[in-house]
């Protein structure tokens, strides 16, 4: 949600000693892993320096998840890494580089980070972009909390052209891979000034063990807003108006298919989510915000997607041509926008994201509280009076799923746990249940680890009509 507020603000002599070797054998082991470190295994969360790629980097790793950020390249988080696999694009071409912010020059590092809407070089109101000392700058690198949960911050420097200052802080918590994101913008001028926050993160889209290739299988998807602004539910900002990559389905989702042609939608999605789905390695991110209706976004878009290539233009001569074929890598941006901030001189607004790392196949249903749907929740109802449950789901925590069984009245008869649940793993669930003759529904729900209802997955109804 975001905000506006003024400017306030871890027996025995030989245990010991045997643990004591054991833990520093493992620190000499992972300090020379060169930024590829197994994340601990306990239940704490740690953050230490490391060097990626040539970087000198913080990373942030509990059992599930790594991330790493590189503070002097403007504040990017430059990777984030879920059983084993990376997601964001890193420009081997400015691995281990940097560059002082320039006018003139964007160096795309790769990752994540923040940015401003709208842009453009019209007026002062418009974000020319470019290397500049928000996308570019130093950060100043702070942790804040470690063990229970981790969590760092980053501060941009005061950048006098556009009068903003970027303070974001990154959190983990030690039992699940879910990575919270606060960002907060001030104004740090004596005047009124508007901005909107953007989220800008670039998925790898190239092809594993060839980067050099595109990986074919590349998805974003973001909830089509039945009462759009758009005329097609979207809006085509660059690229080819007709471009069979996008599209919105027939069950209300935006879908674009990575291609490798520069193309920029925009989507004025209210429901919340956008997912990059790896159909390859079966991995996929969802991206959550809040969606403020009663406010204004820029260009009436909440969510946008890029897909990097080479950029069709019209020559002056009036031929088509391409350009940038050869230094287009391939990554896909997902980006979310935060509503525009009115600020007043020293006041800041706020923008709140949440990432959800899980398994996925290529295409997705919907996303809830507890996770993504793949298939969905499907029953048949046996001679004997069973019901075969079954669908598939990447679940956002570690736990098990329970179905709980409503009567025709919405009186909860019982709650049976069906299956256990991993976001390292595909839940493909096809299970065996007795719910009794009286059971009208059913409702999935994921139950965590420390026994905590993380809401439903999906519901269905379990009358004789609708037996499917």
């Amino acid at each position: 949600m975001v905000s506006i507020m003024p400017h306030r603000y871890r027996r025995a002599s030989f245990r010991f000693m045997t643990a004591f070797l054991l833990v520093f054998a493992v620190s000499l082991l992972g300090g020379a892993a060169q930024g590829r470190q197994q994340a601990p295994s306990g239940s704490v969360c740690r953050i230490e320096p490391v060097d990626y790629r040539g970087w000198s980097g913080q990373q942030l790793a509990n059992r599930w998840v790594k991330l790493v950020v590189v503070p002097q390249n403007g504040g990017r988080l430059m990777q984030v890494t879920f059983a084993g696999h990376d997601y964001l694009f890193v420009n081997p071409a400015l691995s281990g580089k940097y560059q002082a912010p320039s006018a003139e020059q964007w160096f795309n590092y790769g990752g994540d980070k923040l940015w401003l809407l709208p842009e453009g070089d019209d007026d002062e109101q418009h974000w020319r972009g470019n290397s500049d000392l928000l996308d570019d700058g130093p950060y100043t690198f702070r942790k804040v909390a470690e063990g229970e949960r981790c969590e760092i911050e980053l501060a941009s420097p005061a950048d006098p052209q556009t009068g903003v200052q970027f303070i974001r802080t990154i959190a983990l918590d030690t039992n699940s891979p879910h990575i919270q994101f606060h960002a907060r913008m001030k104004n740090i001028t004596g005047h009124t000034i508007e901005w909107s926050m953007q989220s800008v993160s670039q998925y790898d889209t190239g092809a594993a063990g060839d980067p050099g290739k595109r990986n074919p299988d590349i998805w974003g998807f973001t909830p089509a807003n039945p009462a759009s602004g758009y005329l097609n539910r979207y809006h085509v900002r660059f690229g080819p108006a007709e471009n069979p990559a996008a599209s919105v389905r027939e069950d209300g989702l935006f879908a674009i298919h990575y291609a490798h042609l520069a193309a920029e939608l925009w989507i004025d999605s209210a429901a919340g989510w956008l997912a990059v789905v790896d159909g390859t390695s079966r991995f996929a991110m969802v991206e959550k915000f809040e969606y403020e209706p009663r406010r204004t976004y820029p260009g009436r878009a909440s969510v946008i997607f890029w897909t990097n290539g080479p950029e069709l233009h019209l020559a002056e001569s009036g031929e088509a041509e391409f350009g940038g074929k050869h230094d287009s890598p391939y990554y896909m941006e997902a980006e979310l926008n935060s509503p525009m901030c009115r600020l007043k001189p020293g006041e800041e607004c706020s923008f709140n994201t949440d990432w959800f790392p899980t398994r996925t196949a290529s295409d997705i249903r919907d996303v809830s509280d507890a996770g993504l749907i793949v298939r969905p929740l499907r029953f048949l109802r046996r001679h004997d009076g069973k019901l075969q449950l079954s669908g598939a789901f990447g679940v956002f925590y570690a736990g098990h799923l329970v179905a709980n069984y409503y009567d025709g009245r919405g009186v909860k008869l019982a709650a049976v746990q069906i299956a256990d649940a991993s976001p390292a793993e595909l839940v493909d669930l096809h299970t065996e249940v007795s719910p009794g003759g009286k059971a009208a529904r059913v409702s999935l729900h994921l139950i965590d680890e420390a026994g905590v209802d993380r809401g439903a997955l999906q519901e269905v109804r379990l009358t004789a009509e609708d037996d499917h």
